[in-house]
């Protein structure tokens, strides 16, 4: 795999994003269509510069801007513009200082699109890189808090104005904070957090990860229905299963979209079936009792007939999908870091094993 390292987004560039945003989205992350359709109108015909963390000064403040929330919600209830201003603002005033740059807190869904609005509004550059290399679904499952840095000074805001400010002990207190404050503000809201200096970002992002999602949309729009397999050969993927779904349970618990479907095979994978169950993103695919792939690795769901990505909140029952396979980064393989995002975590009685 050579992925060419982004310098310029233009619209073009930005329909990449979010088509291989949506990939390593792995079922959750929201669908990045509304994100990027915003960023396309904040963007007009400039571009936005893309910089990597290494050329950044030691000192420079960097944060990312973010949609929080389940899937299902998000589809419906559109952020104000004036979020992603208030957000930043408000943790510059918190910080005293003010941001020279934004990034993505998640290579995937929503969140891989949010931050080029705010960027092309204040005419800041993106860093190439992000805090998870695909889509978690909770505030502490990034790879800062291996690193032991805090989620807070955090800010956010609603669409109809409403806003709130953290400081917690915990990254995971930010998160079951902010998820109580999400709900009452209807299931989504933009935050601003997580605002670190160039110089501790750089041993704690997974660089280049704007790059990658950049080069899975460019196979997307090249290789159309036979992009599964492309995107299987070029990132060190595997197609786990081929199938049709023939159930689906899904509903929003706790801010969360969660369930499970059922997948009845097709093609070489006739006469067997696969069960999946998500936490807004898809967490594990099991055949008969036996694993066969567990996060952090990602899994996501590609329609056969488009070779396009089939989020959690919007599979039904009788489409034909591939589930592909992608392997997770190497920081949430470490024992830290399966604590953090692994299958126990989740609740699965299954011991990962890498792809």
């Amino acid at each position: 795999m050579t992925t060419k390292n982004l310098k310029q987004v233009d619209k073009a560039a930005l329909g990449f994003i979010a088509n291989g945003g949506a990939v390593l989205g792995s079922g959750g992350g929201g669908d990045p269509y509304i994100g990027r359709l915003m960023a396309e109108h904040a963007l007009g015909s400039n571009t936005i510069s893309v910089v990597s963390v290494d050329d950044l000064d030691d000192d420079a403040l960097i944060m990312p801007v973010a949609m929080m929330g389940a899937p299902q919600v998000m589809q419906e209830k559109f952020p104000s513009h004036d979020n992603f201003h208030k957000c930043i603002s408000t943790v510059e005033k918190l910080m005293g200082r003010k941001v020279s740059a934004l990034f993505c807190i998640e290579a995937g869904g929503l969140n891989s699109v949010i931050p080029f609005i705010a960027s092309a509004e204040l005419n800041l550059p993106i860093v190439d890189g992000d805090a998870m290399g695909r889509a978690f679904p909770e505030l502490q499952m990034v790879s800062f808090t291996l690193g032991g840095i805090q989620a807070t000074p955090m800010a956010m805001f609603d669409e109809k104005g409403n806003g709130a400010t953290f400081t917690t002990i915990s990254n995971t207190w930010t998160e079951k904070l902010a998820r109580a404050i999400t709900i009452e503000m209807g299931g989504s809201a933009i935050v601003a957090l997580y605002p670190v200096t160039a110089e501790q970002a750089r041993n704690n992002m997974i660089k280049g990860s704007l790059s990658q999602i950049h080069r899975i949309g460019q196979l997307m729009t090249e290789h159309g229905s036979n992009a599964t397999a492309a995107i299987a050969e070029d990132q060190g993927g595997v197609i786990l299963f081929q199938g049709r779904v023939r159930d689906v349970e899904r509903a929003s618990d706790g801010g969360f979209t969660k369930g499970k479907l059922l997948l009845e095979g097709q093609g070489d994978f006739r006469n067997r079936t696969t069960e999946m169950r998500f936490q807004n993103e898809f967490i594990s695919i099991e055949e008969e009792g036996r694993s066969l792939a567990t996060t952090p690795d990602l899994l996501t769901l590609m329609d056969v007939n488009t070779g396009v990505p089939v989020p959690t909140d919007l599979v039904k029952y009788g489409l034909s999908v591939y589930a592909l396979g992608l392997p997770s980064p190497d920081v949430w393989k470490t024992p830290e870091g399966l604590k953090l995002v692994g299958p126990e975590y989740f609740g699965l009685d299954v011991d990962y094993v890498p792809l």
